[in-house]
């Protein structure tokens, strides 16, 4: 019996990994993007220390006389805290409203779906002033006095589609075999929803009520037709901004970037 042999094989050759090299231009325009996004807020941070009357530059002396006025001022106080009130409520009615049409659409089939699903997204489409102007135009046919809760309404309308997004699209990757065990075993609906399914769409949750919550603080133009003798921060500032412009206000923007900066660094923190 003849010897059958093997082809030789050649050993494998190492492939070692060469170092990426960052080309100059990819990086200088990495410089310029992130130049041109953030450059006018460090503008804005370093006039807020500008120990002159107006907004400008160079400095003239640094101080922090602005930040104390900010601080002492009634009107942004209570500007500030009427933005909360109206960021907070619209965020819980925009999250809760949105988790339920997500739920809807994820798990339920009926006529118009589609249409539903886009109709939910027209509101951050649509400009802000043909919001304002549509809002306003319902309110006033339905006798309601403006005032904080109809921006309140407002912005939660708007806020709806962008808290739907992140919920909507984490619960299509839910598999349903959690679920359907879960029934198996006995589990009730409720508790299903409590134990199953919400701690899997928790960060998406979260995701879209900061959305909500960012979107409302600082929205102007829906605020404009919507609101009524109480001021939020954003109407503040711009009925500010027209009369005296001060590096009052330029503290104020700082304090708000500071505490987003802040949130924003929370919210990546591991919970473990």
């Amino acid at each position: 019996m003849a010897n059958s042999t093997l082809p030789a094989t050649e050993p494998p050759t190492s492939t070692v990994p060469r170092a990426a090299k960052q080309p100059w231009l990819l990086g200088l325009w990495l410089v310029l993007v992130f130049g041109f996004l953030y450059l006018p807020i460090v503008v804005v941070v370093v006039m807020s220390f500008n120990d002159s009357r107006i907004l400008s530059l160079p400095l003239k002396g640094f101080t922090l006389d602005w930040y104390q006025l900010a601080f002492l001022d009634k009107p942004l106080r209570t500007a500030l805290w009427n933005s909360l009130r109206v960021a907070g409520a619209a965020t819980i009615l925009a999250t809760v409203f949105g988790l339920l049409a997500s739920f809807a659409i994820y798990r339920y089939q009926f006529f118009g779906k589609s249409a539903f699903r886009i109709s939910l997204n027209l509101p951050i489409l649509l400009p802000g002033i043909v919001t304002g102007v549509a809002m306003l135009a319902y309110f006033s046919s339905l006798g309601l006095e403006l005032s904080l809760w109809t921006v309140v309404l407002g912005h939660a309308m708007f806020g709806l589609p962008v808290a739907l997004g992140p919920m909507l699209t984490r619960l299509q990757q839910f598999p349903r075999s959690l679920e359907e065990a879960a029934a198996d075993l006995g589990a009730r609906p409720a508790q299903v929803f409590r134990d199953i399914i919400f701690p899997y769409i928790r960060s998406a949750v979260v995701a879209g009520a900061l959305l909500a919550f960012t979107l409302s603080f600082d929205e102007v133009v829906v605020t404009i037709f919507l609101t009524g003798r109480d001021n939020t921060l954003p109407m503040e500032i711009w009925g500010r901004l027209r009369t005296n412009i001060t590096p009052e206000i330029a503290a104020v923007a700082t304090f708000i970037s500071a505490v987003s900066a802040l949130l924003v660094l929370l919210s990546q923190r591991n919970p473990d």
